[in-house]
């Protein structure tokens, strides 16, 4: 394996444990930026619910840009502005000052997402094995720090300024100049691209979108288990299994040390068992915890739900990028940023619809919804196996030194 494609892989990894830092900043400080800007709580889900709307802009804006420059000078500027942009919800004092801030996140955020995923795919593709797992595990480990910052922050009641520009002052260069490094899909998959005919998975081809649509109810699927554990989590563990307002913090905490834990390994397990028998595992693994937690007698039970939903829903969103470059070989960029989009409605769909089900019927049933989405991910499981480029046992390709063309200088 050439130093040029370890040095773009070191570099893509500090570019997720970057994002992850700057996202958990953001959504761990939500309190405290309601208090700053005066923002009601009748207002304040429309400043929620913007930012992953503007990402969806965002990313489908990436699909058409990346034909015209690289991946990597997408993710190369639109990283500086996430970070600049959370400098910028912290500085701020005008409620319009906060909207242009979380508009520049959201839209900065679905391009950086989307150029992010775009070159872990193509380094994939280029390492010949299983690595995107790793990507996430350390987007994992960057929410993590952010999320103990934040803490910092909130516990010694630090100004949001404070607690946001040491991270800025540190990050921005670091990302800037590592971004030299960022390796692109050679110039052979380009020519490849432009080859591809769109009825058999080119550029805009509906045939291709119906090729690509389980691996889209995948991806919001998994973003809906997400955004249950990271917005209902706490409440649940309070109001409905009694456990002290202490105790109810620790079930994130816990999913966010499971997620860093499973996709840490699991890059291990799709080389050995296939990235199809991975995701099926997963699924597997998330519906039992949510059905221990729709079941759970008390708090600790339901701690060890929320800690099999971290351990499965984890591989599910690297494996589903990964599989989208392996279906569309000759246009991974484009299905990369189509797929991206469904993050963001999982996302967007995950809490309202976890809240409306508790509020009309009970909180223990809402569980069920998301159980009973991430089992149809067994349904789609072999949209994951499309060869030739299944990562398992037995099929690990050689490794190849065709590492494309690096980004250009700063």
């Amino acid at each position: 394996m050439t130093d040029v494609l370890r040095r773009g892989r070191a570099a893509l990894a500090f570019s997720f444990f970057a994002q992850g830092v700057a996202f958990a900043l953001l959504v761990t400080r939500i309190p405290a930026i309601q208090d700053r800007y005066g923002v009601s709580d009748a207002l304040l889900p429309a400043f929620l619910a913007a930012v992953p709307i503007l990402a969806g802009v965002g990313s489908v804006c990436t699909e058409h840009l990346v034909k015209k420059v690289p991946p990597s000078l997408v993710l190369r500027w639109s990283q500086p502005v996430v970070l600049l942009a959370l400098l910028g919800v912290g500085a701020g004092e005008q409620m319009v000052v906060l909207g242009a801030a979380l508009a520049a996140f959201g839209l900065a955020v679905g391009a950086l997402d989307a150029s992010m995923n775009m070159l872990g795919v193509s380094l994939q593709r280029s390492y010949g094995r299983s690595i995107m797992l790793g990507f996430h595990a350390v987007y994992s480990l960057g929410g993590i720090a952010g999320a103990s910052l934040a803490w910092v922050g909130a516990h010694w009641d630090l100004a949001l300024l404070v607690s946001y520009l040491p991270v800025v002052v540190v990050l921005l260069p670091a990302a800037l100049v590592g971004s030299r490094w960022y390796v692109d899909s050679g110039p052979d998959a380009a020519k490849q691209e432009d080859a591809v005919p769109a009825e058999v998975g080119g550029a805009g081809g509906s045939v291709a979108f119906k090729m690509l649509l389980p691996l889209c109810l995948v991806m919001c699927f998994a973003y809906i288990g997400d955004s249950t554990v990271s917005n209902w989590s706490a409440k649940y563990l309070q109001d409905v299994l009694g456990s002290s307002e202490q105790l109810a913090t620790v079930p994130y905490n816990v999913y966010m040390v499971t997620t860093l834990l499973g996709r840490s390994i699991g890059d291990f397990g799709v080389r050995r068992f296939g990235a199809a028998a991975v995701v099926r595992a997963g699924a597997l693994v998330a519906a039992v915890g949510f059905a221990v937690v729709a079941v759970a007698p008390g708090a600790w039970v339901g701690m060890l739900g929320f800690t099999l939903l971290g351990l499965g829903l984890c591989v599910l969103v690297p494996q589903t990028f990964a599989a989208a470059g392996r279906l569309f070989p000759g246009a991974s960029d484009a299905a990369v940023a189509r797929l991206n989009i469904f993050n963001y409605v999982g996302f967007l769909i995950g809490s309202p619809l976890v809240g409306a089900v508790g509020d009309l019927w009970s909180y223990r049933g809402a569980m069920l919804i998301p159980m009973a989405l991430v089992l149809v991910t067994l349904v789609y499981a072999r949209s994951f196996e499309t060869e030739p480029d299944r990562y398992g046992g037995g099929h690990e390709r050689p490794r190849t030194a065709d590492v494309g063309r690096g980004s250009n200088g700063l």
